[in-house]
């Protein structure tokens, strides 16, 4: 039996798991497995400049393509707890990440040794498990559970933390007969899809809410082809974006108090039966007034975790499973009932859905200086195309950009959405280029996001990791000043100061192309519209000239309310801007608006 120490052995594992990639500082603690890492060879190693950010990196890449598990690994202490809230990210999220701490030695660790603190039981509300490996022999055991507990059921993170010493102990172990251990996944049962499309084809208006658990089981073609089928539109949550094309005749928009379409909403409230599959009814979806998102419609929920059926509200009918194995049962049934010519015609209903889509749009198209954020967008589908990959957490940036921006294909709309850290942006579009380098990824931050983390920026110039990040500059914590202003307050979100190293900005305080360049990359300030789109294209030469991330700063007005809902009831959406009342107020629109 070989030989080897316990360090070496998880490294063994790792690839033979099918990581490729990793993302870490390294430190006293953790030096061992980092000296395995190298002398194993086989896994990439990224260097981040925060352990936050090698936590998001870790996401990213995680969420950029079907069976990528992101690794981020830390020293003891400080680091493990600096990547819990990328652990809370991904548990919120669905996505599988594996942590790995270092730790001071077993004889210590309760004796408040430096750095020593009990991470395994911080870390235990936000992963899967968490664990302190006490014994070296006990390290690969660990490891293949961890892999096992990540891919089945409902994906989710997992950290370990190894002690100095357990890493240094020598163990047998024989990699070349390691396997992975059976993944574990619900499947819905044939009598299960039959009931729950009794409910379909008992309703007059049914959609499809499609939620991010479709990605994740790599099932979006066989949604489409399950609506396609039976003539369902579909609504795709902020998570199940990209499950169907946005031009596609059954995507009948998001719903929700803030990430929504005008015509989704609509489209929604005249509904009378829901399928949702992979979805968890999350509150920015639903609203706050469950009664107006159920009164008058009935509801079948599948998905992966048990505990989630009826933890929002009760639906009509619930189904554990994975969604992959539930849309195939569908897609199996509905062709069955499709050749016995029992599905109803649903054309009435989709072009409803698609009148909507055409007449009930946002008005994107301002010659505004400074900048409305709205042509930012409007200029964005210009420049980005269908194989782009969106990057971006939480803010008024998210939000309008959700909004107004088109997504075509699963996973490239690569948001953070239960936790919503910021900062996680440009950690997370680095995790993503790294993933798939050939990409054309486009990150996009509010100015507060952006600076939360912003020395990462010099990972991308150090490693060569180029991508274009659209920053939105308003100096403002723009979506707290509008929640404030429920409460008649505008307190402490103002970020404006006149910078005495860059009067030329005025008011907008911090020099963002200045730092930017400082850390390696490129900039490049706008401030009139017509500046934006060839901005854009020149952000993409430079960013495959250079290999770095290219900034596109838009120098934003002051204030901006995005629409959205100011009393928690997605029938009562606030527009504070005009709305598209002529084709020109909306060009990039996926339709035409129809007047």
């Amino acid at each position: 039996m070989p030989r080897m120490t316990a360090a070496r052995a998880a490294v063994e594992i790792l690839k033979r798991e099918g990581v490729t990639h990793a993302f870490g500082v390294p430190g006293a603690a953790i030096n061992p497995f980092y000296k395995a890492l190298q002398a194993g060879g086989g896994i990439e190693h990224t260097l981040a400049r925060h352990v936050e950010g090698a936590s998001h990196m870790a996401e990213g890449y995680t969420r950029t393509a079907p069976g990528n598990i992101g690794v981020c690994i830390g020293t003891s202490g400080p680091a493990g707890t600096d990547m819990i809230t990328g652990l809370y990210s991904a548990i919120g999220d669905s996505v599988p990440i594996l942590c790995i701490t270092g730790q001071a030695p077993t004889s210590v660790i309760h004796k408040e040794d430096f750095q020593a603190v009990d991470i395994a039981s911080i870390a235990a509300p936000v992963t899967k498990a968490a664990t302190t490996v006490l014994e070296a022999g006990q390290v690969p055991g660990v490891f293949q559970q961890a892999f096992h507990l990540m891919r089945s059921g409902r994906p989710g993170p997992v950290l370990i933390d190894l002690p100095i010493d357990v890493q240094l102990t020598e163990i047998d172990f024989d990699p070349e007969t390691y396997e992975p251990l059976a993944v574990h996944k619900p499947a819905a049962t044939r009598a299960q899809i039959e009931k729950a499309i009794g409910f379909l084809l008992e309703s007059e208006r049914p959609l499809i809410v499609a939620g991010g658990g479709i990605i994740n089981a790599d099932a979006s073609e066989l949604l489409v082809e399950f609506a396609e089928i039976t003539g369902t539109p579909v609504i795709p949550t902020l998570m199940g974006w990209g499950t169907i094309p946005d031009d596609h005749e059954l995507n009948a928009g998001m719903v929700g108090l803030q990430t929504s379409h005008r015509y989704g909403n609509a489209n929604f409230l005249e509904s009378d039966f829901v399928l949702g599959i992979g979805n968890r009814w999350a509150n920015r979806h639903t609203g706050y007034k469950l009664d107006v998102y159920t009164k008058g419609r009935k509801f079948v929920h599948v998905d992966i975790e048990p505990t989630q059926i009826g933890k929002i509200f009760a639906p009509d009918y619930g189904i554990a499973s994975d969604a992959k194995a539930a849309l195939e049962l569908f897609v199996e049934v509905a062709k069955e009932l499709e050749a016995a010519g029992r599905l109803p015609d649903r054309r009435a209903w989709v072009d409803a859905t698609n009148e909507r889509k055409a007449t009930l749009q946002r008005r994107t198209h301002f010659d505004n200086v400074p900048l409305k954020p709205q042509r930012v967008y409007e200029e964005m589908n210009r420049a980005f195309g269908p194989e782009t990959r969106y990057v971006t957490t939480i803010g008024l940036s998210q939000i309008a950009g959700a909004q107004m921006l088109h997504v075509y294909r699963p996973r490239h709309w690569i948001n953070c959405g239960q936790a919503g850290p910021l900062g996680w942006t440009i950690p997370a579009a680095l995790g993503v280029a790294k993933a798939d380098p050939e990409a054309s990824v486009v990150a996009l931050s509010g100015d507060y996001d952006f600076q939360f983390m912003l020395e990462e920026l010099a990972v991308g110039a150090q490693h060569r990791i180029p991508y274009v990040h659209v920053l939105v500059n308003n100096s403002y914590l723009g979506l707290i000043r509008q929640a404030q202003a429920g409460l008649d307050i505008n307190f402490q979100v103002n970020l404006e100061f006149e910078n005495i190293n860059s009067p030329e900005i005025g008011v907008y305080g911090v020099d963002h192309v200045k730092v930017v360049e400082g850390l390696g990359c490129k900039a490049i300030r706008v401030t009139e519209p017509d500046q934006l789109l060839p901005a854009f294209e020149e952000a993409k030469k430079l960013a495959a000239e250079y290999r770095v991330p290219v900034v596109v700063e838009a120098i934003l007005e002051r204030v901006t309310n995005i629409a959205m809902s100011k009393t928690a009831d997605i029938s009562d959406v606030t527009e504070f801007e005009e709305i598209a009342t002529e084709p020109g107020h909306a060009p990039t629109a996926i339709r035409p608006l129809k007047v």
